[in-house]
């Protein structure tokens, strides 16, 4: 199963420690979240369905290429990271 964790920025709207899932995507993995954790997917995805442009995914520790990262295949055996990127001055 792979492996899906979020950093500590975003612990108040997801779970604090990684979840493992069957999912094939990203997308489908944040969908069997959603129900214990209702502000993950509109934290991470906006309403057109993209990925917001605050968010980085780390799969197998490679950056995914925003316009792919939700529906990217992750493998049986992947380790996806989620992480909001911060920024400021």
């Amino acid at each position: 199963m792979a492996i899906v964790s979020f950093t500590s920025h975003l612990r108040r709207v997801a779970p604090s420690a990684p979840v493992k899932t069957a999912a094939a995507t990203l997308r489908a993995a944040l969908a069997t979240l959603a129900p214990a954790h209702p502000m993950l997917t509109p934290y991470l995805v906006d309403d057109q369905g993209r990925l917001r442009k605050h968010v980085a995914v780390f799969v197998d520790g490679a950056l995914a290429p925003r316009a792919q990262a939700l529906d990217l295949p992750i493998g049986e055996a992947a380790e996806v990271h989620v992480m909001q990127a911060l920024s400021g001055g």
